[in-house]
């Protein structure tokens, strides 16, 4: 397609015309006569122009912006103020023997962006409905903390303590409700996870007000973003999603400072172009705010077009270098490339040219995008603000590569500092580094104040008051607490029977969020689809082809499922939502999440750990768990680690139970915790969709299904014993074996459900780090489980021998442990346990070898165990093959 204009004066013809259309029939009109051109060409057979592209100027025109209430002289001495502040705490905190690091660049770029939103447009947690959710930017947070300096919310030794939280009243580094908790809500420089959170959050407000629990309209999740950190997957991957469910509570600005950490963001491109194509092919209201007003004027000149094009031209790595450099390069670069641009800044002097700013460190662009954002209904908005990176620094930084890694300032760039802003710092505060507070009575402190006031109060903020809920008794579940008689069912199946309980609890009821990645049939749910409905912001728009079924799939604006589809990463981030319910909109939620187990830590192991950071409180429900459990599935789907890296979380709960009054005791528990004692843990709980029968809960089970083991059984008599334990899909083939023990080899044994390796393993170091300092020690749950048997312990289970290998100091006497270590891959139940080396055969085998090396039996029983249960032992080692 040629891009030169053959016939200019029919052009300007055709522009005209529109031009005309627009300004006496609207906006909507010539829309709509676009779409028609559009429509035509495509049944012409044309091929049409790629993208979805404007062009490289601010979206909103000079003369269609609306007049503001910004006091530019107060507001400009405020935000010099903060970045001051920011600056010296980074700053000084490089100064100790230690180096902490820390970040300059990141908010210097960005400190008008938050500024406009603190004194015009953020709502407090006194405004009606609450405060909007704000995703800040992680390496921005000096900045967030020296304007909560001046509202007098941190004091000036906090600010000292920066970086420094070890046994001290310091500040995180980058925002963490688990260290801050009465301060950050949400935990963001992992990046790409801000995005993504930040649009579940968003949809999961517009489920709480279409359900009727929460008014959430008035209310505005706004997410600060940096252009590299678009490069994650996580970061575009879930824009479809807001567009698609019109989420106009929802606010992109994404500070484009041209830069990552290393180097330029798209050197060789436009980083502000390719991202307005993607965000509004995928449905977003689109907003650049490229030039500042000094700009302004320059453009009223360009009546033939030319200062546009060459602002076409220039890619972003030759953006970054005029902010490296100075007014006479730019001077000669830019404009000089025609003369008639050089005579159009002829006039201006190369420092004139140098300040010609950028649109994302003018107070008055930015407020117009914002205003215009929050004007906007039926989508998203997203606010594409170009800014210098370290602007402000001078030499020390302004734009250049190296600049996200400077962390100290020389006396001399720290003056230049003081003097660009015009901060009212003296000699003495430069050289020594100090802070700077006005006086409570002074213009810039009452300005400040007021604006926050009348919006409802200081940011960011987390506070809420949790609700008085109580778990039910664990009477209410007493038919899956019974046996089950002839009657097989899966632990999946009865976790469904838990919720159809909990979803008819008068209390609870309402609160059950029930969160499905697109598998509701494979983990048996898809009765909720009828009973309880889809959450859909648009209901439903057609009749369902199963309509004529009992279970059909009924979507509904008031619809209490949410049916992800085959998205993890966005079925965790609306689990995430529901699970911090209670703070960030002060109502308690409960979310289930139900999933492939593989497809949980591995996939979205870093929001889940963000999970924990928000202090998040639900389930999550890894379905068709361990390595042998799923007939027919392979590598990608078989779980033998989710356990493992359950534990790496702090207040990550997690339990592997075999039946179904395990789970249902483990739920309960879960429930009372959580809800009813408001600690701050979540729960990991496996499921299979195995099916067998269920025995009756045994009499004082309790203690030892929620603490993590429990006798479960004896089985034999005679002088030899075992201890066998077992957990999971695992632990049935452990009874196997002890029938086995008895019935082939006179052997006694004590089987053991161990319902979490885990939690054992914490108790028992939490009692060691006790008894390092205690004369009086105390004695690990698990030994004294254990402490009046005899003989040796083996311990086999689903998943990889760390798993319960963790307990190996805690266990009396000889330990052996079985497990799934290696590749997964597709065949029979039978044949993967075999395979794995954790059937019957394998744990009576060991359970014999380790009697012959205590002693207790001749050492020729192995070899005949082995003949008599056709074990090949020339067969590869799973781990390895």
């Amino acid at each position: 397609m040629s891009t030169q204009d053959l016939d200019p004066l029919e052009t300007q013809e055709w522009l005209e015309a529109f031009k005309s259309v627009a300004r006496i029939e609207g906006d909507d009109r010539a829309k709509f006569l676009l779409n028609q051109l559009m429509d035509m060409a495509h049944k012409e057979g044309m091929d049409l122009p790629t993208g979805v592209n404007t062009a490289y100027l601010n979206s909103i025109a000079k003369d269609k912006e609306i007049a503001t209430n910004i006091n530019l002289d107060i507001e400009e001495r405020i935000s010099a103020i903060v970045r001051w502040n920011a600056m010296v705490m980074v700053v000084k905190a490089n100064q100790l023997p230690y180096d902490l690091g820390g970040h300059i660049a990141s908010f210097a770029s960005s400190a008008t962006l938050y500024e406009i939103g603190f004194n015009h447009f953020y709502r407090g947690p006194d405004a009606e409905q609450g405060a909007d959710l704000i995703f800040f930017q992680g390496h921005i947070s000096p900045g967030i903390y020296a304007r909560a300096f001046l509202e007098g919310r941190i004091t000036e030794a906090q600010m000292l303590l920066f970086r420094q939280e070890a046994g001290k009243d310091g500040l995180s580094s980058y925002p963490h409700p688990w260290l801050m908790p009465d301060f950050w809500q949400f935990p963001t420089v992992s990046m790409g996870l801000g995005p993504i959170m930040a649009i579940y959050q968003a949809r999961f407000m517009k489920y709480l007000h279409h359900r009727e629990i929460k008014q959430t309209d008035k209310r505005t999740v706004w997410a600060y973003l940096g252009d590299g950190e678009m490069d994650e997957p996580e970061s575009l991957g879930a824009i479809s999603v807001a567009g698609r469910e019109k989420l106009d509570n929802l606010v992109f600005v994404i500070n484009c400072n041209l830069q990552r950490l290393d180097g330029p963001v798209r050197g060789n491109g436009k980083i502000i172009q390719e991202l307005e194509g993607m965000f509004r092919g995928a449905g977003w209201n689109v907003l650049k705010v490229i030039w500042g007003g000094e700009w302004d004027k320059l453009l009223e000149k360009d009546t033939n077009g030319l200062l546009r094009k060459r602002m076409e031209e220039v890619v972003d790595g030759e953006y970054q270098a005029y902010k490296a450099k100075d007014g006479a390069y730019v001077r000669k670069h830019f404009f000089g490339k025609y003369p008639e641009l050089l005579a159009m800044v002829a006039h201006l002097s190369d420092d004139e040219i140098y300040a010609l700013n950028r649109g994302g460190h003018d107070p008055i662009k930015v407020y117009q995008a914002y205003n215009a954002a929050k004007e906007c209904s039926d989508k998203p908005t997203v606010i594409l603000a170009k800014t210098v990176k370290g602007y402000g620094m001078g030499e020390a930084g302004e734009g250049q590569n190296t600049t996200h890694s400077q962390k100290k300032l020389g006396l001399e760039q720290v003056a230049k500092f003081a003097e660009r802003f015009n901060i009212p710092v003296t000699e003495t505060d430069v050289k020594e580094l100090n802070f700077y507070k006005p006086a409570e009575d002074s213009e810039e402190m009452i300005y400040m104040n007021a604006q926050r006031q009348k919006l409802g109060g200081s940011l960011p903020v987390r506070s809420f008051e949790l609700e008085a809920l109580k778990a039910p008794e664990l009477d209410t579940f007493k038919t899956l607490l019974e046996s089950s008689g002839n009657r097989e069912m899966s632990t999946t199946m009865v976790l469904n029977r838990i919720m159809a309980l909990l979803v008819r609890d008068k209390q609870l009821g309402s609160k059950i969020v029930p969160i499905i990645p697109d598998e509701a049939r494979t983990f048996g749910m898809e009765g909720l689809f009828r009973q309880l409905g889809i959450y859909s912001a648009s209901g439903q728009l057609y009749q369902p082809e199963d309509s004529d079924k009992v279970m059909w799939y009924k979507e509904d604006k008031k619809g209490q499922v949410l049916q992800e589809g085959i998205n993890e990463a966005g079925a965790i981030s609306g689990w995430i939502a529901a699970a911090t319910s209670y703070a960030t909109h002060n109502t308690t939620m409960i979310p289930f999440y139900i999933y492939y187990s593989k497809f949980g830590f591995q996939r979205v192991g870093d929001l889940i750990w963000a999970a924990g950071d928000m202090q998040a409180k639900g389930f999550l429900i890894g379905g068709t768990a361990g390595r042998t459990t799923l007939n027919g599935e392979g590598l990608q789907h078989e779980d033998g680690d989710s356990h493992i890296v359950a534990n790496t979380i702090p207040n990550c709960i997690s339990y592997d139970p075999t039946y179904g009054y395990e789970l249902v005791v483990i739920v309960r528990s879960g429930l009372h915790r959580m809800y009813e004692n408001h600690e701050n843990i979540f729960y990991y709980i496996t499921t299979m969709n195995e099916l067998y029968t269920h025995p009756e809960m045994p009499a004082e089970a309790e203690e030892g299904i929620i603490k993590g083991i429990y006798r479960l059984k004896e089985v034999g008599a005679g002088d030899k014993e075992v201890q066998l334990m077992g957990c999971g899909t695992i632990l049935r083939e452990v009874e196997k074996a002890a029938q086995m023990l008895a019935d082939d080899w006179g052997v006694k044994s004590n089987v053991w459900s161990v319902t979490s390796f885990n939690e054992l393993t914490r108790e028992a170091q939490a009692i060691d780090r006790e008894n390092r300092f205690s004369a009086t020690p105390k004695v690990p749950y698990i030994t004294q489980c254990l402490a009046n048997t005899k003989g040796p312990v083996v311990a086999t289970t689903d998943y990889m021998r760390n798993y319960a290998e963790q307990v190996r100091k805690y266990i009396p006497g000889r330990y052996e442990v079985l497990g799934t270590d290696g590749f997964g891959r597709s065949d029979s139940r039978a044949a993967l346990r075999d395979f794995f080396e954790v059937n019957a055969n394998y744990v009576t085998i060991t359970a014999l070898k380790a009697l012959v090396d205590e002693g207790e039996m001749d050492a020729s029983i192995v070899a005949e165990a082995v003949a008599k249960y056709g074990v090949d032992i020339s067969k590869p080692n799973p781990m390895t093959v």
